[in-house]
């Protein structure tokens, strides 16, 4: 009798017991080479995740782009064959348009904007991409991107007629190439540097750290010091392989990736500064840009943006609202130079 009731004791207290959480494994894919800083901070993650959630969630990375573009990635996500990504920001234009807000052209002028602007601004974009099917865990910095060019020149005059690498579906991009005067070449990002060997392309963008990741610096000759937009990304995973995690481990692996996206994020700034000074070691020499061509770069932004706010589809209140920041701060400034003077 003892024993019959120790038994149904266990039984209730079994069956009582939550189910164990399945394993989950997480396929993400990056451009980002094997052994550059980001894959490494995120290999250190995901043995952190692995560690303290009893191997019940794991990650497989696909580095160097191997599953494609960021296009091909998120198509791939969408049929489950992947689970997320490491993405640039424009790459959610169609779902949520106003992450390409930051990448207007010549928005900031300085890091100190980007900081005030992001403070404010990061949250609300995060809060839109959760909205649709994307969890992220923050933004991460790319850095201002500058023009490379394999012919010398830096003025509206020596740009024109020169044929510039235009990335597949940037309307910005499209606007500072052809406002220039220059011939636009669309191209994946992984026929760059071959366009760039072939002199299918004289001029590229991107933040220093793409020229020396993506090897562009063995083409280029010249780098022009005046920053045409801000770029940023995210890693995101589908809400639906988001959804498979039991609430413990979706607690360890949100303080751990976030962790790893602020390092990132902190360290793009540093890395940047490390690559111009590894780009003018390999001889690329950097070309100033006179107070007359900056100004025509300026006019060009100041004609441009209301448009591409239309063509993109962005909330106007928010651009209203990040530009007045920036007009404060800039106000701000004249008048502690003026009050220093």
């Amino acid at each position: 009798m003892r024993r019959s009731i120790l038994v149904i004791v266990l039984v209730t207290l079994l069956c009582s017991l939550p189910p164990a959480a399945e394993a989950a494994q997480f396929k993400i894919a990056t451009l980002a080479p094997d052994g550059s800083f980001w894959m490494t901070e995120a290999r250190k993650a995901a043995d952190e995740i692995s560690e303290r959630t009893y191997g019940r969630v794991t990650f497989r990375f696909y580095p160097g782009g191997t599953m494609g573009d960021d296009a091909a990635v998120l198509r791939k996500m969408r049929i489950g064959q992947l689970h997320g990504g490491f993405f640039v920001a424009g790459s959610f234009a169609q779902a949520v348009p106003d992450m390409q807000t930051y990448m207007l052209p010549l928005l900031f002028k300085t890091y100190e904007e980007v900081d005030a602007v992001r403070s404010k601004t990061d949250p609300k974009l995060i809060a839109a991409l959760e909205d649709n099917g994307y969890h992220t865990f923050g933004f991460i910095e790319g850095g201002f991107a500058y023009i490379y060019s394999t012919k010398k020149g830096s003025s509206f005059a020596e740009l024109e007629g020169q044929k510039a690498w235009l990335p597949e579906n940037d309307p910005v991009g499209q606007v500072l190439i052809e406002g220039a005067s220059m011939s636009p070449v669309p191209l994946g990002l992984a026929d760059v540097l071959t366009g760039l060997q072939t002199g299918l392309v004289d001029v590229v963008s991107g933040p220093p750290v793409a020229a020396v990741a993506l090897q562009w610096f063995t083409k280029v000759k010249y780098a022009i010091e005046f920053p045409v937009i801000y770029t940023y990304g995210c890693m995101v995973v589908s809400d639906r392989a988001w959804s498979t995690l039991s609430v413990d481990d979706k607690v360890v692996v949100e303080e751990v990736l976030s962790q790893m996206t602020k390092t990132l994020d902190r360290r793009a700034r540093q890395d940047n500064e490390g690559a111009r000074g590894a780009l003018e070691k390999q001889g690329v020499v950097t070309l100033a840009t006179s107070p007359e061509t900056e100004r025509q770069w300026e006019d060009l932004a100041i004609r441009a943006t209301p448009k591409l706010v239309d063509q993109l589809g962005l909330n106007r209140r928010l651009v209203a609202e990040i530009e007045a920041e920036i007009a404060a701060l800039r106000a701000g400034s004249s008048a502690g130079e003026s009050d220093h003077r």
